[in-house]
Order: structure tokens, then C-alpha cells, then sequence
């Protein structure tokens, strides 16, 4: 099928076109089969178009941060600093009291010991002995004084 082919007009002769409109220019562009844009950031900080099959990935969401105010320290902290300072004091306890007793038996041996077998010797050794260690000797007086009183009245 042919066509007949039209004399040539001029556009600036020809009453058909308006003036406001202009002729169609090269292919018609559909809505739809327009490849869609988007404004990124370059290096320098200003917004380029660039299509969007082009672009990087878009950056996801940050999930929401729990704001809730936590503990000044961590309950499982507490606890090991509690575990620590108690087994510590313990320790100190348990040191101090031994260091006592350790003391008190070195003591015990140089001087209080000496001092408790010479107390029982002491004790041990007749009244006697003693006296004639000494030079003294014992006189045991005893006077009786028996008195009767008679009364015949």
C-alpha cells in the first residue's frame, strides 16, 4: 500500500499549524516507558539526577534503640564486686584471728608456760622446805587458858 506523497509545505506558510503549538519532535515518549530518577549526593555534597536502576542500594531504617535508663551497674557486676569485697574481708578476718591464736601460743611457750610450771612447783613443795630454805624455824605456841567460875549464891 502506497501512499501519495504530499507537496512539500512551508511551516511558516502553513495555516493549519497554531502558533502556540508546536510540531512533534522525534519519537513520542510514553509516561510509563520513562526510566524513573533520583537525586543522590556526589563527592562534593550537591544533589545529582541519576536513574534509579543506576543507584546504590538505599540505606535501611536503624531499628529503634531502647531508651529505657539502665542500672548504674550491672546486676552481675554487683554481685562479683559483693563476692570479691565479702571473700576478701573473709580472708582478712580469717587472717587476723589465726595471727591471734599464732601470737598467743608463741607467747604462751616463752613466758606463760614458765610462769604456770613454777606456780604449780610452788604449790607442790611442803611449807617445810620452804621455811628451811630460808633459816627460819616454826614455833607452834598454844596456851589454853580454862577458867571456871563458881557461883554459889
Amino acid at each position: 500500500m502506497t501512499y501519495p506523497l504530499e507537496p512539500y509545505r512551508d511551516p511558516a506558510q502553513d495555516t493549519s499549524i497554531q502558533p502556540h503549538q508546536t510540531p512533534a519532535q522525534g519519537p513520542v515518549e510514553l509516561y510509563g516507558e520513562r526510566v524513573p530518577v533520583v537525586w543522590v549526593p556526589d563527592a562534593y555534597g550537591r544533589m545529582v539526577p541519576m536513574p534509579k536502576h543506576l543507584a546504590p542500594p538505599p540505606m535501611p531504617a536503624p531499628e529503634p534503640r531502647d531508651l529505657t535508663p539502665l542500672p548504674l551497674l550491672d546486676p552481675v557486676a554487683q554481685r562479683f564486686l559483693g563476692a570479691g569485697l565479702g571473700g576478701g574481708a573473709l580472708a582478712a578476718g580469717v587472717g587476723y584471728g589465726v595471727g591471734q591464736i599464732l601470737s598467743t601460743l608463741a607467747g604462751l611457750g616463752s613466758g606463760a608456760l614458765l610462769w604456770i610450771a613454777l606456780i604449780a612447783l610452788a604449790c607442790r613443795m611442803p611449807a617445810r622446805a620452804v621455811a628451811d630454805a630460808r633459816g627460819d624455824t616454826t614455833v607452834n605456841i598454844r596456851k589454853a587458858v580454862i577458867k571456871r567460875s563458881h557461883f554459889h549464891g
